[in-house]
């Protein structure tokens, strides 16, 4: 198969946000390849910088690898030139990682991210002898991926070491949420690799993340409201942290009541259904009182964005509904926004 020439990151660091996108799946329970590719064109539309496949948010335990690969191959003959991909490109070994991130660097993808070993709890000698053996066999650039809560943690030593170690990984992934810890792996890697680049997947810091450095996110917000994440990274690219903690602080309720459905990303497909898109059911069942659930997150959602719409128009769900809050709720965030500039500043 003949795929497009695509864009690469060379010494370049990657910047921006982007979408780690659901994955559609079909009334058959397959991946829908049409409606993968239609909603890809819409969060391209609305200006997101880069995808980011095969990631949790886009469920990559519950697909074969062979759907893996499947969907990488889709996408890079989609999208073509418009906007990088960084392939997700875990698998459970690391014959079967390294496997993974040639084959998606043939089909043309930018970098590939790989999550640190789950299921075994290693130390960090383990994650370090894990990643130098990837980063030292791959056709590909490599992004590490922290997310402590599924898989064992990279700490600060073991990015620097890799980093300096391994020309091959040129950033890192990091969704713990922890902001000293993002400004002691900066602090430690910057000086010597400037083009590494670090990107938050914590959306509930996005903003204070970019202040501190990073160079974007992998946000699952931004399959929701692409439109928002990417003002928040705009303004912060002008400087404009004002604004940006302003938006901020409309994306937080947003996050908190999809990443509150107790099984994750169920909270995101809902968020993406509010904005008109329905992406199907997860593989993962749910109960009658889970559905139930997760309809009443969707109604929510449903009504923030109105809300929201009503301050950004270009942001608005797919049946809005009128409201009459949104005026109080802008004072109250300016006020908020005020006292914490206030204090950054003095």
């Amino acid at each position: 198969m003949n795929l497009p020439r695509r864009i690469t990151m060379a010494n370049l660091p990657m910047e921006g946000i982007y979408t780690p996108n659901i994955t559609p799946i079909d009334a058959q329970g397959r991946v829908d390849e049409d409606q993968l590719c239609a909603y890809v064109d819409w969060l391209i539309e609305r200006g997101v910088h880069g995808l980011y496949p095969n990631g949790s948010t886009g469920e990559f335990t519950r697909f074969t690898a062979a759907e893996r690969r499947r969907i990488i191959e889709v996408l890079c003959a989609h999208v073509g030139n418009r906007v990088p991909i960084l392939a997700g490109a875990a698998e459970a070994n690391v014959r079967e990682t390294i496997e993974a991130c040639d084959t998606y660097g043939a089909m043309g993808v930018s970098a590939v991210a790989i999550v640190a070993p789950f299921y075994y709890r290693l130390g960090p000698e383990a994650v370090y002898q894990y990643f130098k053996e990837i980063g030292d066999h791959v056709s590909v650039n490599v992004t590490l991926y922290n997310i402590p809560l599924f898989a064992s943690p990279i700490d600060v030593t073991t990015v620097r070491r890799l980093a300096l170690d391994c020309p091959r990984i040129v950033g890192i992934k990091d969704s713990s949420g922890d902001i000293p810890h993002m400004m002691r792996m900066i602090a430690a890697v910057r000086p010597q690799r400037p083009e590494f680049s670090f990107l938050t997947g914590w959306d509930a810091a996005l903003a204070p993340m970019l202040l501190i450095g990073c160079n974007g996110g992998t946000n699952a917000t931004s399959g929701v409201v692409p439109e928002l994440t990417r003002a928040i990274y705009e303004a912060s690219q002008r400087a404009q942290w004002d604004r940006a903690m302003q938006l901020q602080y409309r994306l937080l309720p947003l996050f908190d009541a999809m990443i509150g459905q107790p099984e994750f990303p169920e909270g995101f497909r809902r968020g993406a259904l509010a904005r008109g898109w329905n992406l199907g059911q997860s593989r993962q069942p749910l109960s009658k009182e889970q559905l139930v659930a997760a309809q009443k997150t969707q109604e929510q959602l449903v009504q923030a964005l109105s809300e929201l719409g009503a301050w950004l128009p270009e942001i608005s769900p797919a049946h809005a509904s009128p409201s009459n809050n949104s005026s109080s709720g802008d004072d109250f965030i300016e006020r908020i926004v005020k006292e914490v500039m206030q204090q950054l500043q003095g």
